[in-house]
């Protein structure tokens, strides 16, 4: 196996150090998305396994299709490439950063929820820095939902990171910055972008890292933003969203979407995010992805009430 389809040595004692391995998957005709998220603290032990499903009919946690999230499991004694976690998600590393064997199934038992899936990428890992990487790629496989067998046959995405990550502090991820943004589309093996957003210093959700991926050309990006055109008066929830960027060989991308459904939810105490999935408009091509709104704990709240009219 890679070293980054494995657990890394953590590079200090500190208790904050983290791992994550997120794998989104989507059906697009049914407006349903899917998501599992394990969050490792291996200093300390213990990890938290979120698995999360929704679509157009319900945008919190209590009305979802599904979601449960445990926190303070013990990680168990296996292979980040070949692990079963207490809260019932299965991987198995297939090829080295290639493809994966994606599973879950409820830990309270039931016939609420089962996953069993194929990743394949579709285009190596996109690394930023030496302690994050993102991955478009294709998923197959089936879901059965309450009984239910749907087919999934459509582009996704994964990252994994590894690190020191504080929950605490106004900012996202420790840093200055309230709120940022994830974003991507896959339309074919040829064209794509995905852009991860942060906004600094009060100017907006500016690019730090990304690509664009146009007739089969890659590059990264240079420069771009994220601009939500449009929220929900009801949620503030992103209802459209704009990228405009810049990669390195001087190509222009713009790309409109169009949320069709929208999760929040605290992905950890100091993130709280939107994952919506999305209809994205680019290079004259329309392909589904996802728009994540993410937001640190104290930042959101001042948003909402604001928006929502609440006042401080």
């Amino acid at each position: 196996m890679h070293a980054d389809d494995e657990f890394h040595d953590p590079t200090s004692d500190d208790p904050y150090f983290t791992e994550t391995c997120w794998f989104t998957f989507t059906v697009p005709e049914r407006r349903l998305s899917g998501q599992l998220y394990p969050f490792f603290r291996t200093n300390q032990g213990v990890a938290a396994g979120g698995a999360y499903f929704w679509d157009d009919q319900g945008d919190q946690l209590w009305n979802c299709l599904y979601a449960k999230n445990f926190w303070h499991l013990p990680i168990p004694a296996q292979p980040l490439s070949d692990i079963s976690l207490p809260n019932g998600i299965s991987y198995q590393c297939l090829e080295p950063l290639s493809r994966y064997r994606v599973r879950y199934d409820d830990p309270d038992g039931g016939d609420e929820i089962h996953v069993d899936l194929t990743f394949t990428g579709v285009l190596p890992p996109h690394y930023l820095g030496s302690s994050h990487l993102d991955q478009p790629g294709r998923y197959q496989g089936t879901i059965v939902l309450r009984g239910e067998e749907i087919l999934v046959d459509s582009f996704g995405f994964r990252d994994r990171s590894w690190g020191v990550r504080t929950q605490f502090g106004q900012g996202l991820t420790g840093s200055p910055a309230p709120n940022g943004g994830y974003s991507y589309a896959t339309a074919s093996e040829a064209d794509a972008f995905h852009t991860i957003s942060m906004n600094y210093a009060g100017t907006g959700c500016l690019n730090i890292h990304g690509y664009l991926l146009r007739d089969g050309t890659w590059a990264r990006l240079a420069s771009g933003r994220r601009d939500v055109v449009e929220r929900s008066p009801s949620t503030g929830y992103p209802t459209r969203v704009a990228i405009d960027a810049t990669d390195e060989l001087g190509r222009a991308l713009h790309a409109e979407g169009r949320t069709l459904n929208g999760l929040g939810l605290h992905l950890n105490p100091n993130l709280f995010t939107v994952n919506s999935l999305t209809e994205w408009t680019f290079d004259g091509v329309t392909a589904f992805g996802e728009d994540h709104d993410n937001w640190s704990a104290p930042a959101i709240r001042r948003f909402a009430r604001d928006h929502l009219g609440f006042g401080s």
